[in-house]
């Protein structure tokens, strides 16, 4: 009998406590690690998300082959096409072996294992990723039956399931169960931002700088910025350095928007965790820490806390639950083309010029830039839905198809009809100017509706209340904004759709400003 297994490693897969790792016997078995086209270019990616992954991939390699493990690691140069390709190299040298994987965070990879699997004929098995902390099962468990699946009823029993945040009869710290209210302020430059830590490159990681700024000339991301850990270690001492200095103000200023600063008070940890470097409920339980040992206020606690144990986990149950498909739904027809500008943050809008800018040059943007400036932009303009979240999956490091699927055609685009959102989330340019100062710096006014200095925002919302006026007469919490617009005269409104449709000449079909 051949005991001799493979185990495959995603490139989002980098945790020593892999399930399939934990019996993994070093005498007869190997892992299998591919940096292959088919990974790399499904979209164009931020060259700081590449980079990050295959410097990641090559010393979590390293440390394998350190613990005596035998790895079978393909590097991007040698031009493997796909994982499959990988597997039938390494699998040429044991006819027999069985295959194993974990779960993996996206559909199309699933589909494309299985169907390498069944073309090789080779026993294959699928693991399930107990990284997350709640498994796709159970998460169907939790969907079974509900006619609305609202993450603070998810997070309320996760929140129990891991004992987190719980005073000592079992119910919420602090008698709430959601801290959301006292997190929402704007920016108005009255605290210190910190400074972040310069992350040390090693001659792996500048070898792949070197090797990604050549093979991917044309894709975003300015790589002489590269700051990212590479690392398990080096990932732990971001979210140290987070908790010590920035998690005490990050309930605070969580929403805000900030023309000094593109990371403000957030953890920057959403990479690390994504692709195996942290642990999610180790994190959970360090911030839980910090709030009893007095570091922080349970409001910034809280919501750290449920962004990861309960927004993460929830978005990736939402994705499997509703997969294959769901990335087809376009609830509100949307289908203008996604500006050329997108790509190269050439606008005179100063919020969603920021936003774009630092998204393409740092990979990074944080959730209100992703959700309330760019993704409302998407939503009031109507674009394209499979172009945006092809946008949207190409230019964040932290992107992956589970988690940015359901953020951006779910939460941003509301195009999954409310599955994810009760309601679309839409604002004008008040939304804005409450939450920073990029109103200051802009040549449009946030108060204006039409006009060459109005915020294009605000003719642009009206008219897309006005556009789906019938679909939202059947939803409660529209009822209120689709009456303020009915109220407006007869004239006024024909005033804002005709400089909406000024706007939109302008900013989509000729990519001119005002």
């Amino acid at each position: 009998m051949n005991d001799t297994k493979i185990v495959l490693v995603l490139g989002d897969q980098l945790s020593h406590n892999l399930a399939t790792l934990r019996d993994l016997n070093p005498a007869t078995d190997s892992v299998v690690m591919a940096e292959v086209a088919a990974e790399a270019n499904y979209v164009p990616h931020n060259r700081h998300k590449i980079a990050l992954i295959f410097a990641a991939m090559r010393h979590f390699r390293d440390e394998l082959r350190a613990a005596g493990v035998n790895v079978v690691y393909v590097e991007y140069g040698e031009g493997l096409t796909s994982l499959g390709e990988a597997l039938n190299r390494a699998c040429s040298e044991h006819p027999s072996a069985s295959v194993a994987c974990c779960e993996p965070g996206e559909y199309r990879v699933r589909e494309h294992l299985d169907a390498w699997a069944e073309q090789s004929g080779r026993s294959f098995h699928w693991i399930e990723d107990d990284r997350f902390l709640c498994s796709i099962d159970a998460f169907k468990d939790w969907a079974h039956g509900r006619k609305q699946l609202r993450m603070e009823h998810f997070y309320r029993q996760m929140r129990r399931d891991h004992g987190l945040l719980l005073d000592a009869s079992g119910g919420p710290e602090g008698d709430k169960w959601n801290y959301d209210q006292e997190n929402r302020a704007g920016w108005r430059g009255k605290d210190t931002i910190p400074q972040r830590p310069v992350v040390e490159q090693d001659a792996i990681t500048k070898a792949v700088l070197e090797e990604v700024e050549a093979a991917f000339p044309d894709n975003p991301g300015d790589l002489s910025q590269f700051n990212f850990a590479v690392t398990a270690s080096g990932a732990l001492m971001q979210l140290d350095y987070f908790i010590a200095q920035c998690l005490p103000l990050f309930g605070h200023y969580q929403d805000a928007l900030a023309e000094e600063s593109p990371w403000l008070f957030h953890s920057l940890i959403s990479m690390y965790l994504n692709i195996g470097l942290l642990d999610p409920l180790d994190i959970c339980q360090r911030v839980e820490n910090a709030f009893r040992e007095g570091c922080c206020g349970l409001s910034a606690a809280e919501g750290f806390i449920r962004q990861v144990l309960g927004w993460r986990e929830y978005v990736r149950g939402i994705y499997w639950l509703n997969m294959p498909g769901y990335d087809t739904l376009n609830e509100l027809a949307a289908t203008t083309p996604l500006p050329t500008w997108f790509w190269t943050a050439d606008t005179d809008m100063q919020c969603l010029h920021k936003a774009l800018q630092q998204s393409l040059e740092l990979g990074y943007a944080h959730h209100i830039q992703r959700l309330m400036i760019i993704g409302n932009f998407a939503l009031l303009a109507g674009l394209d839905v499979q172009e945006v979240c092809d946008w949207y999956l190409a230019v964040y490091v932290d992107a992956f198809e589970w988690v940015e699927l359901p953020n951006t055609l779910g939460m941003a685009l509301h195009a999954d009809g409310g599955l994810m959102a009760s309601k679309p989330y839409a604002a004008s340019g008040k939304y804005i100017k409450r939450q920073g100062n990029h109103c200051n710096s802009c040549r449009y006014t946030p108060e204006k509706l039409t006009g060459n200095d109005a915020c294009p925002y605000n003719s642009l919302y009206w008219q897309f209340i006005d556009r789906h006026r019938e679909k939202f007469e059947q939803n409660p919490r529209m009822r209120l904004t689709l009456a303020n617009w009915q109220r407006k005269p007869a004239d006024e409104q024909h005033a804002i759709l005709n400089w909406a449709g000024q706007v939109e000449n302008h900013l989509l079909a000729t990519d001119a400003p005002l």
